[in-house]
């Protein structure tokens, strides 16, 4: 999803095999990053060359400062945000053109709709969307900003991942850079971002936590199966594991209905110290392994620094570096 200020961005059919990660690759990449969540701003910036992290930084948020919404006001208390990312431009300047604003997941709605067919060309196909989109979103379709894949369902069948986000809620991020001279070129929600550190064989589960949001992936060779995200009751030091499985298998459910198999492995990311509660809840529910997504396979050869991120759960600051950023 590129900037609400520009043109929206169209993605084609891009071939069968990390379908998303070129997706995301087909935007422009800054080396800069920003990520401004619920609970925090960070921002890192990766070489150009060898993709190795030179700098990095991260400032927490008051409580309620953002406050991720697809509908409602975001950013409540901009000044706090605005001077939490000039702390962290101070360690990681934004001298460049432009750079990646990752945002909350609730912002965007991700939705993988069936098509019979759909115009190559974007200006006949956005109208499309809007209006597929229309009985979907809880706001005027027409104020929206919509990026699309293709991607081959199951039985070979058109599936078009659309993300959609309302053009004001976006620019309240935007704001928040503008206003420290600085400029956005691309805008893609927090899981989206993260997607490339995903396992792109078999089907693997993302379940992750970025403070009160659960956001549920299903990837399978490369295909975006399942996305949902959910605002939950509390963040994760004070959720059970029972409330947690209740959200994730309806979306396991669904996939195994629409594929005809089970999840082959997953990936947890921010469930923080009780992590291991979690893991356990869902192997024993699950029957498959459960594991960190720093242990995921794509980033086994990241430098240290990058891995550092992982454990920090900086984990969109990453994904955006390996899907071409660099």
């Amino acid at each position: 999803m590129t900037s609400a200020a520009s043109l929206t961005s169209q993605f084609y059919e891009l071939g069968p095999v990390r379908r998303i990660e070129r997706w995301l690759t087909a935007m422009p990449h800054p080396t800069l990053v920003v990520d401004i969540s619920s609970t925090h701003v960070a921002a890192a910036r990766w070489g150009k060359i060898n993709g190795a992290l030179e700098s990095y930084a991260v400032e927490p948020l008051p409580l309620g400062a953002v406050l991720p919404s697809p509908v409602e006001m975001n950013v409540a208390q901009p000044d706090a945000v605005r001077s939490a990312l000039r702390r962290v431009f101070s360690r990681v300047p934004a001298r460049e053109h432009g750079l990646a604003l990752i945002i909350p997941d609730l912002v965007v709605r991700v939705f993988i709709l069936p098509f019979d067919a759909l115009p190559r060309s974007a200006d006949e196909a956005l109208p499309l969307l809007r209006w597929r989109l229309k009985k979907s979103v809880p706001f005027d379709v027409d104020e929206t900003v919509v990026s699309w894949m293709r991607q081959a369902g199951k039985d070979g069948n058109l599936e078009v991942v659309t993300a959609v986000a309302r053009q004001k809620i976006i620019r309240e991020y935007e704001e928040i850079v503008l206003g420290l001279d600085a400029k956005v070129g691309v805008v893609l929600s927090s899981t989206l971002a993260t997607l490339p550190l995903i396992e792109d064989r078999d089907a693997t589960l993302l379940v992750r936590m970025s403070g009160k949001t659960l956001t549920t992936v299903i990837v399978r060779a490369g295909n975006l199966c399942v996305h949902r995200s959910t605002d939950m009751a509390s963040d994760a030091s004070l959720l059970s594991p029972q409330s947690l499985l209740d959200e994730i298998f309806p979306a396991v459910a669904y996939y195994q209905d629409t594929w005809g198999g089970a999840v082959d492995r997953v990936r947890l990311s921010g469930l923080g110290a009780r992590a291991d509660i979690f893991r356990r809840a869902l192997s024993e529910e699950l029957k498959c392994p459960v594991g960190p997504l720093a242990e995921s396979e794509p980033p086994f050869h990241l430098d240290s620094g990058a891995k550092d991120l992982l454990l920090q759960n900086l984990d969109a600051l990453v994904g955006w570096m390996m899907n071409g950023g660099s």
